[in-house]
């Protein structure tokens, strides 16, 4: 899931202030999971896919701002589907993670592009390490805890036990490749091509992808 947090009042406040009409528009799933979000006025399913849009272009004529209580990704497709509104942030997205106990949610994935986690039993060294190691731990870590807080799990050590616990802890001594970090955010927003599930023709712009935008096709 996607987590996010509240933001302070004081600061939603500043920003809703020189509008004089304002709709709370929520997201019905996953920074509602994480308890982010309380709203009333008018909750979308989701504000990333503009399919769900439909219910909202009736009610949102009146208003002069859209407070948008979804995560960053929601909030930018509300501001497309809406252009002449003005499109307000409710909350500050963390990072994609799950539910580790109640009331806390941890971060599980960085959206790297190059997953790797068939080489590690499933644990990420890329999130989980503090140093995002990729051959083994770095040698601070005590009792299973990182050096850098105790509050940490040496994520070497959930990768050794997870391994041990498959039988496969052989694949260790295998040198790890080179992460291949062009798949990640450095060169700018990344964009995934399904030739497959397209069933409609690019926009007027005759198709023409912005040089900021990098088409990763899925390999086969």
């Amino acid at each position: 899931m996607i987590v996010a947090n509240r933001k302070d009042i004081r600061e939603l406040r500043a920003m809703v202030e020189p509008y004089k009409r304002v709709l709370i528009v929520g997201c019905g799933t996953c920074v509602t999971v994480c308890l982010a979000v309380e709203v009333d006025e008018c909750t979308l399913e989701r504000q990333c896919d503009a399919a769900f849009f439909e219910p909202l272009c009736e009610t949102i004529a009146p208003y002069d701002a859209i407070l948008s209580l979804a995560c960053g990704v929601g909030v930018q497709e509300m501001a497309v589907q809406f252009p002449d509104k003005a499109v307000l942030p409710g909350l500050n997205t963390q990072f994609m993670g799950t539910l580790e106990d109640q009331g806390i949610w941890a971060e599980r994935c960085l959206g790297c592009g190059d997953c790797r986690l068939a080489e590690f039993g499933a644990v990420c060294p890329i999130t989980r390490c503090a140093k995002r190691l990729f051959n083994g731990p770095c040698g601070g870590s005590r009792e299973g805890r990182c050096e850098v807080s105790d509050d940490l799990p040496c994520a070497w050590q959930l990768i050794y036990d997870r391994m041990k616990t498959l039988g496969q802890l052989d694949r260790l001594k295998a040198i790890a490749p080179i992460m291949d970090w062009s798949r990640g955010i450095d060169g700018g927003p990344r964009r995934v091509v399904r030739e497959d599930q397209r069933i409609t023709l690019p926009p007027a712009s005759g198709g023409i992808v912005p040089a900021s935008t990098r088409i990763l096709k899925p390999e086969t």
